[in-house]
């Protein structure tokens, strides 16, 4: 293969696919000049395909493939939902006389707020012991950016994207790939939400984003378990935690095994083992601390607070006369969460106990 070969197939590698309805259109009359006439900027097939809109067989295609073919119901929707703000200034760049096409500037930030309120009222009625600053990860390991941009590629967003890059300035961050694909499932929780109500938004977030399994338990670390144990059986009102050896093995030998259980009175809290007793007594605090953390609400027993709202269109404030009105009883509030090692400030414990 000759230069200009490689560089001819190197060049349409570049250039971003093209559905073929857009091909009658191509080339544009910029890449056309009349003979002795300079162009004011040399024509750009990247930017020209980047441009293009995807055909509307793709975008109904993408509305009855994730299943709202009923609230994404025009083509027109669906592409605004998968136009990222940072599209306009290419667009103005090259069109500068036509209207500018409709973004999900508006969209993202609303879905975004619904999102994050499903997610919380979510996680802190499944559980409810669950340290402040471990709900918070757990909530941006739900519905957060990476994972709003791998929902969106399992979507099949990506064809159907159009966004640019932009650098980082002093006013704003800069826009990559996986924050123009967040923005997507964020635009239409917000269109599901305006187009038909706030608990069928609810349950599109549940149904693409707060099914998946998160791991909770790596996400709690503890720098002492014992004295946070200890923190958290106070609070209880409970006896003080004994650590007790149930069982071991081959303490004589170079690979020792050692099974502590830590007691309060007569109920066993956790269990652990390790190579020492030092390591056993550490996991089995752990292991107790975990317990209670991870007690999960069962999924008959889980009460939202946004399961007041109505279902039927219209504003949430207001009432449907003909809707049956949905009760709601809060819970009962559950100890604060454990000041030393859970919340990120254990020098509060200390001050506290020095007054």
């Amino acid at each position: 293969m000759g230069h200009v070969s490689k560089r001819l197939v190197t060049s349409a590698a570049k250039i971003a696919s093209v559905s073929t309805a857009n091909l009658p259109r191509f080339p544009p009359k910029e890449a056309l000049f009349v003979h002795r006439e300079v162009p004011k900027a040399p024509f750009s097939p990247e930017t020209w395909a980047t441009l293009q809109s995807p055909p509307s067989s793709a975008l109904s295609a993408f509305s009855h493939r994730i299943g709202l073919a009923s609230v994404l119901a025009t083509p027109e929707t669906v592409l605004q939902a998968c136009t990222h703000s940072s599209f306009l200034p290419l667009y103005r760049q090259q069109y500068p006389h036509e209207p500018l096409p409709a973004t999900n500037a508006q969209l993202a930030p609303l879905g975004n707020a619904l999102m994050g309120l499903f997610a919380s009222e979510y996680i802190q009625a499944a559980y409810p012991y669950l340290p402040t600053r471990v709900l918070k990860a757990a909530v941006t390991a739900h519905v957060g950016p990476q994972t709003c941009a791998s929902v969106a590629q399992e979507m099949g967003v990506t064809p159907l994207l159009r966004w640019h890059r932009a650098p980082k300035t002093h006013n704003r961050p800069a826009v990559l790939h996986s924050d123009a694909l967040a923005s997507v499932p964020r635009s239409i929780t917000a269109l599901v939400y305006k187009n038909r109500s706030l608990p069928s938004a609810r349950q599109f977030v549940h149904s693409y984003f707060l099914s998946r399994e998160i791991d909770l338990r790596g996400m709690i670390k503890f720098l002492d378990p014992k004295k946070a144990l200890l923190e958290m059986v106070d609070k209880f009102q409970r006896e003080r935690p004994k650590s007790r050896l149930l069982k071991e093995t081959g303490r004589f030998s170079n690979s020792p095994i050692y099974v502590v259980g830590i007691y309060s009175g007569a109920d066993q809290l956790g269990e652990g083992f390790g190579s020492s007793l030092k390591m056993a007594e550490y996991r089995a605090a752990e292991d107790a601390l975990h317990r209670v953390y991870l007690t999960r609400t069962p999924n008959h027993l889980i009460k939202l607070p946004s399961s007041t709202f109505p279902l039927g269109l219209g504003d949430v404030f207001k009432q449907d006369p003909e809707s049956p009105e949905t009760s709601y009883i809060a819970p009962e509030l559950t100890q604060a969460e454990i000041m030393y090692s859970s919340s990120g400030r254990s020098s509060v414990l200390t001050s506290r106990r020095a007054e």
